[in-house]
């Protein structure tokens, strides 16, 4: 389709939308992890016995609720975006491998590897010139 081809100049812009709308998502399912306090932190870190780290979990939940609200705020600007992006994509692969642990199947865990691929992916391509990092 030629006449679309013309929308390759706009890169830096669909990058930034991808930014934006990852990012307020992120926040958005991260801060009331985040609020939950211990209980619900413990709760979210119970997610590492998928791969047989069962100490801790509540600082695994602290640090996965950190990840999502943080990152997701840090993914949205720009600013150390590619190790924002891996540490997401490493909370993504952990919850994806969770729903599959406990039984709720490729559809249950879908989310988290369709987002977990984006944000690799996205660590390879980088943020665009629209960013606090822009290079």
């Amino acid at each position: 389709m030629a006449t679309l081809s013309s929308l390759s100049k706009f890169k830096n812009t669909g990058l930034l939308l991808i930014r934006i709308g990852l990012g307020i998502m992120f926040i958005m399912h991260g801060y009331p992890k985040l609020l939950g306090g211990p209980d619900r932190w413990a709760g979210v870190g119970g997610a590492m016995s998928a791969i047989g780290i069962t100490f801790q979990p509540l600082i695994w939940g602290l640090l996965a609720a950190l990840a999502e609200t943080i990152g997701g705020f840090l993914f949205l600007i720009g600013l150390f975006f590619r190790p924002t992006a891996l540490i997401l994509a490493f909370t993504m692969l952990i919850a994806a491998l969770f729903h599959l642990d406990k039984g709720d199947g490729l559809m249950g865990a879908s989310h988290a590897i369709e987002v977990g691929v984006v944000f690799l992916g996205l660590a390879f391509v980088g943020p665009g010139k629209y960013s606090v990092d822009k290079r």
